[in-house]
C-alpha cells in the first residue's frame, strides 16, 4: 500500500502539474519578457539607420481642420489697407530722343492722384501693421480696416524700397491680435502654405498651396536684396502685404508679387522670407530706417568656368570680382578669384544669398566665413561694416577705375529742366578719355536712368555701377545741360 500510495501520489502529482498555477504564472512572465526583448529589437534602429540620423516621423496633420484653424487664428490680424498717392510724374512722351528739341508743346510732367488696396498683418498688439513698401511707402493718406470691421487711419512708420517693406502704425483703444512669426530659414520645398488676403478687394480670402522653391532672385530689377520664397497659393493684386502661413499658423513669409509677366494669378507668386521681414520690421519699428551690413566686395554667380577651376561639387557659392580698397572685406584678407561657399555657417548658393545674409548682420559682428582659394578651402573672418559707409568707398572707386563723379541735382535744375524732384544725377567731374567721356557726355549732363532703373542720388549711381558683372555694355537716359533734350546713351563699362 505504501508503494502504491508513492506511484498514486507520484501520478497524482504529474497529472496535476499542467495546473500547477506558481510554475504556469512563471512561464508567462518569461514568455512576455522574450516577446518584449524581440519586440525592442526590432524596433530600435540599426547603426546604419542611427549614422543616417533617421527622426521619428511628424505626427501628422489633420487635413480636414487645418486649413480652418489656420484661417480661423490669423483673419483677425489681416488687415485691409487702401492708400491714395499723389506724385508728379513724367511726361512718358518726353523719354524718346530729342523730344525736347522738337518742341512738341506736350506738359513735361502732370501730378496724378492715385487709389490702391493691399493687404497687412498686425504684428504686435499696439498697432504696428507689416506690408509692402510699394502698397504703403509714398503713399499720401492710408486707411485700414480690420476684420471686425472697425476702421483706422494709419501712419507710415518707415519704408524699406530695397526689401519691397514697410510698416504703418494704426491707434487702437484696446490690444489687437498679431501673427506669429517662424522661421523661414526652415521651409521645405513642397510644404503646404496658405496665404490670407483681400485680392481685388474681396476681404479675408483664403488660398492655400505649397512652397514651389526657395531663393527665386531676379525677379524684379529694382530690388537688390530679393531672396525669394516660391508659391502657388493663388495671389491677385490686393495680396500685397498679406501673410503666407505654415500649417501651424506661423507667417513664414509676406506675399508681395506674382510673376511681372502676367496680369492675375497664373500659379507663380513670390513672398519675402518671414526672417528678413522680422529684421527689417524691428529696425524700421525702433530707428524708422534699416541699418545693414557691408564686406566691400563686388560678388557674382560661380559660372562653370569659375566651378571647375576650383573644383566644387556643384557650382555653388559667390565669386568674389573685386574688393574695394578701405573696405571691410581688403582689411579682412579676401581676394579676387575666391569663392565664398559658406557664410556664419550658412550654405551660400550663389551670389544674392551672400548679399542678404551680410545685409542682416549686426554692425560690428566678426562673421567667420569660408571660401575656396586655388582649389582649397580656408575660413577668412571679416568685420561687418555699415552699409551707410559704402558709398564714399564707391564713389571713390567709381571714379579710379570709370573716371566720373556725379552729385545730387539742384533746386536751380529741378526748375530750368523741370525735373521731378530727386530725379537724376549730375556729373561733377569728368574725365574726357574714360568710358563716360568717350561716349559723349559732358560735366553738367543728369544722368537720368540706367539699363530701366531710375537713379535717383548719388548712391544709386554708385551702387548699379559697383554691381555689374563686368566688362558690359550699359544704356542710359541722360539730358543734356545745354539745351535740356534728352538722349539715349551707350557706355562701355571695362
Amino acid at each position: 500500500m505504501k508503494g502504491e500510495r508513492s506511484f498514486e501520489a507520484i501520478g497524482l502529482e504529474e497529472r496535476i502539474d499542467p495546473f500547477n498555477f506558481p510554475r504556469q504564472f512563471s512561464s508567462i512572465i518569461w514568455i512576455l519578457f522574450l516577446s518584449f526583448l524581440l519586440w525592442r529589437i526590432m524596433s530600435t534602429p540599426g547603426p546604419m539607420a542611427l549614422a543616417q540620423g533617421i527622426e521619428k516621423p511628424k505626427a501628422s496633420v489633420d487635413f480636414s481642420t487645418a486649413f480652418i484653424q489656420v484661417a480661423r487664428q490669423t483673419i483677425p490680424a489681416v488687415a485691409h489697407i487702401e492708400v491714395i498717392e499723389r506724385k508728379e510724374v513724367g511726361n512718358p512722351y518726353l523719354l524718346f530722343e530729342n523730344a525736347r528739341l522738337e518742341g512738341s508743346g506736350l506738359p513735361r510732367k502732370h501730378k496724378l492722384e492715385l487709389r490702391e488696396l493691399g493687404t497687412g498683418m498686425i504684428i504686435d498688439p499696439q498697432g504696428n501693421i507689416l506690408t509692402n513698401f510699394h502698397v504703403a511707402g509714398g503713399a499720401t493718406k492710408v486707411r485700414v480696416t480690420l476684420a471686425d470691421g472697425n476702421r483706422y487711419p494709419a501712419e507710415l512708420v518707415g519704408g524699406d524700397p530695397k526689401t519691397d517693406l514697410a510698416v504703418i502704425h494704426i491707434s487702437a483703444t484696446e490690444n489687437l491680435p498679431n501673427v506669429t512669426f517662424g522661421d523661414s530659414d526652415k521651409v521645405e520645398v513642397g510644404e503646404w502654405v496658405v496665404a490670407i488676403g483681400h485680392p481685388r478687394g474681396l476681404d479675408q480670402s483664403v488660398t492655400h498651396g505649397i512652397i514651389s522653391a526657395k531663393h527665386r532672385r531676379g525677379i524684379i530689377e529694382l530690388s537688390r536684396y530679393q531672396d525669394l520664397l516660391q508659391t502657388d497659393a493663388a495671389a491677385n493684386p490686393g495680396n500685397s502685404g498679406g501673410p503666407l502661413l505654415n500649417l501651424q499658423g506661423e507667417v513664414i513669409g509676406v506675399n508681395a508679387m506674382i510673376s511681372p509677366e502676367f496680369g492675375g494669378f497664373e500659379g507663380i507668386s513670390f513672398a519675402i522670407p518671414s526672417n528678413i521681414a522680422v529684421y527689417v520690421s524691428k529696425a524700421l519699428i525702433a530707428h524708422r530706417k534699416v541699418e545693414r551690413g557691408w564686406l566691400g566686395l563686388n560678388i557674382q554667380d560661380v559660372m562653370v568656368e569659375s566651378a571647375q577651376s576650383n573644383r566644387p561639387e556643384t557650382p555653388k557659392g559667390a565669386v568674389i570680382t573685386g574688393v574695394f580698397k578701405g573696405g571691410p572685406a581688403e582689411k579682412a584678407g579676401f581676394k579676387k578669384g575666391d569663392i565664398v561657399i559658406h557664410y556664419q555657417g550658412k550654405e551660400i548658393l550663389d551670389a544674392g544669398s551672400l548679399q542678404t545674409q551680410v545685409s542682416i548682420t549686426p554692425i560690428g559682428q566678426e562673421a567667420p566665413m569660408i571660401v575656396k582659394r586655388d582649389g582649397r578651402e580656408q575660413e577668412i573672418t571679416a568685420k561687418v561694416g555699415n552699409l551707410e559707409d559704402a558709398p564714399k568707398v564707391l564713389a571713390s572707386s567709381i571714379k579710379d577705375r570709370l573716371g566720373i563723379s556725379v552729385r545730387p541735382i539742384t533746386s536751380k535744375e529741378i526748375r530750368q529742366y523741370e525735373l521731378i524732384s530727386q530725379e537724376g544725377v549730375a556729373i561733377a567731374t569728368l574725365e574726357p578719355k574714360g568710358p563716360f567721356g568717350e561716349a559723349g557726355f559732358n560735366v553738367g549732363d543728369i544722368i537720368l536712368v540706367i539699363d530701366g532703373q531710375s537713379i535717383n542720388n548719388p548712391e544709386d549711381f554708385v551702387f548699379f555701377l559697383s554691381g555689374l558683372k563686368t566688362p558690359q555694355e550699359v544704356s542710359m537716359l541722360a539730358l543734356d545741360h545745354r539745351n535740356g533734350a534728352i538722349h539715349s546713351m551707350e557706355v562701355k563699362v571695362p
